[in-house]
């Protein structure tokens, strides 16, 4: 929720200097608005190196001249007033708590930029970082625009009177050096650097618009000896958006103390926005551009909406998430043992296999169950629970059964395979996950042969990898790339064990694409060779190839399912114990 991002100006202030006094290197990431501000605040990756889990976040946030400018329709020649700019600045830090570093443009004549200094150090901003440049400045990286730089004697008289009006030790000033931007040589660059760390300023940004990173790391490289001479210890900021090849590790061996990336929010933004519009365009509906939006709820998260539907909801009493049990089919195996009953009526342990799955769900709080019946129906008895008919159960699919319960799903559901026996651990770490589709999966399937006879649904990962000794992995989340029973066995990494959550958005994904998969297609269909027989891992594999996110809830142990009188036999054994 975005309310626990809040932070007092005063404590938010001087973390950009605890960062640097601590020898971190601080990673920037752009922000224009209030919604940019809360990614670039909150996203981070995590991965494992040798055991040890490690966690990659921004370290602070910048607010960009270029990005603000452009977000409201103006070109970057600081056109946009600074109460604009400060309405801005303001909207990020209500729903950030990390540093922010403001791109101040020229700082204005020396009178504008104190009182610039005194709104920006009394909001709780860190660092304003102003460029040596005549107002009104163009911005620095569209080629073949005159640049004219302001003499450094005036500009280092502007940094000591907006240094002379700041009230805290803890606000930086930093001056941003044009010289290379403006093809001046780099003893323009050097010589601006050394007047400006003697008018007081707290750190240099040294801007280039080369691809190369040669003349960035001449000049830091440089930079230190006049540190030295100077007995200073200031930092040194660059913005590596046209030498992109180089890494923050060479940027740190390099000497730079703070890396900024200064616009590529927005620019990202910008071409999934365009081509969110052609395509709605080409096709004259929404449906095309789903996988290329994120769903509402997951917006409704970001911005606090569903904390507060929670607070909302607190006293009142909740709906408890259906949960739909397809049991409607023959199964040929156990023919002779049930002698006309379904499956679900088999005895394990003194009880039935269905009422062992009601005492499963009843532990997790999971009271609405609907059961799905078509083999020996008359057959079939269970107390709480609803019973369903799927009378054309031998013509289709297990899906088929499943969608006879379609309207307990439009608020969400968790599907259970009629022959599942598991321990209420995993049910309820299924219950709290947080993603729209989720399909619990076993990773010991890359650990042993598939019984012979035993059709499995396999799954293969997106982000599998083998474990290699001290390799960092970055894994964003847990996502299927792909999923069916004609997956060969030694490229799976995991098998779907037959229970899956489905959110309401979720829910709305997965009928959607099965009414339209009904509608516009015939014959052959994924892995199934008739559409009528289409199964439901493959509208899942459909709802990927779609560009829907489908997430997997590992496991390795915990789960039977019950196959042959072998897996009887280990239930009883497993209950007796």
């Amino acid at each position: 929720m975005t309310l626990l991002n809040t932070i007092l100006p005063e404590h938010r202030r001087g973390k950009l200097k605890t960062l640097l006094e601590e020898g971190k290197t601080v990673r920037v990431l752009e922000a224009h608005n209030g919604l940019s501000g809360i990614i670039a605040n909150s996203a981070e990756v995590t991965g494992d190196s040798d055991g040890k889990t490690v966690v990659r976040q921004f370290d602070a946030i910048w607010e960009s001249s270029l990005t603000d400018s452009a977000s409201k329709g103006h070109p970057d020649i600081e056109v946009i007033t600074f109460d604009s700019r400060l309405h801005t600045i303001n909207e990020i830090l209500a729903v950030t708590d990390k540093p922010m570093i403001v791109d101040g443009d020229t700082g204005g004549d020396a009178n504008t930029f104190e009182y610039t200094v005194s709104k920006l150090e009394r909001a709780g901003v860190s660092a304003v970082i102003i460029e040596d440049k005549v107002f009104p400045k163009r911005n620095s990286l569209e080629a073949g625009v005159q640049q004219n730089l302001q003499e450094p004697e005036v500009f280092a008289q502007k940094i000591r009177r907006g240094k002379s009006v700041q009230k805290s030790s803890e606000f930086m000033i930093i001056a941003r050096i044009e010289s290379l931007i403006a093809g001046k040589p780099m003893e323009d660059a050097l010589n601006r650097a050394t007047q400006y760390l003697q008018a007081g300023v707290d750190g240099i940004m040294i801007h280039s618009k080369s691809k190369s990173p040669d003349e960035i790391l001449e000049f830091a490289k440089k930079y230190q000896v006049i540190l030295k001479d100077l007995k200073l210890n200031k930092p040194l900021v660059c913005v590596p958006t046209t030498y992109n090849l180089i890494t923050e590790d060479e940027l740190r061996a390099a000497g730079f103390n703070i890396v900024i990336y200064a616009n590529h929010l927005l620019r990202s933004a910008y071409q999934a926005m365009t081509e969110t519009a052609k395509t709605l365009l080409r096709n004259q509906r929404s449906l095309e551009v789903d996988p290329l939006c994120v769903p509402v709820r997951e917006i409704f998260k970001t911005v606090g909406f569903l904390d507060v539907k929670e607070k909302d909801q607190q006293d009142e009493q909740t709906t408890n998430t259906p949960v739909i049990i397809p049991a409607a089919g023959e199964d040929p195996v156990f023919k002779k043992i049930l002698n006309g009953k379904p499956k679900a009526m088999l005895e394990i342990g003194g009880k039935t296999l269905l009422d062992h799955q009601i005492q499963t769900l009843s532990n997790a709080n999971l009271a609405d169950i609907t059961l799905i019946a078509g083999y020996g129906k008359d057959n079939l008895h269970a107390e709480g629970i609803s019973i369903l008919e799927n009378p054309d159960y031998q013509k289709g699919s297990m899906l088929n059964s499943l969608m006879v319960a379609k309207e307990k799903m439009a608020n969400g559901f968790i599907m259970l395979y009629s022959d599942i026996l598991m321990e209420d651990h995993i049910l309820s770490k299924l219950t709290e996950s947080k993603e729209d589709v989720v399909l619990v999966a076993d990773n010991s399937t890359q650990y042993h042969q598939p019984e012979e006879g035993n059709i499995l649904d396999y799954i293969i990962s997106k982000n599998h990898y083998k474990p290699t000794r001290r390799e960092i992995r970055f894994i964003s989340e847990n996502t299927v790339a792909q999923i069916g029973n004609k997956i060969n066995p030694e490229t799976a990494t995991h098998e779907f064990i037959g229970l899956a959550r489905f959110s309401k958005t979720g829910a709305e994904q997965f009928l959607e694409t099965y009414n339209d998969v009904l509608k516009n297609f015939t014959g052959p269909f994924q892995e199934s060779e008739d559409i009528s027989k289409l199964s439901f891992t493959d509208l899942i594999q459909e709802m990927i190839d779609r560009g829907f996110a489908i997430h997997y809830m590992e496991i390795h142990k915990g789960w039977l399912e019950i196959h042959n009188t072998d897996h009887i036999a280990l239930a009883q054994k497993s209950f007796s114990a």
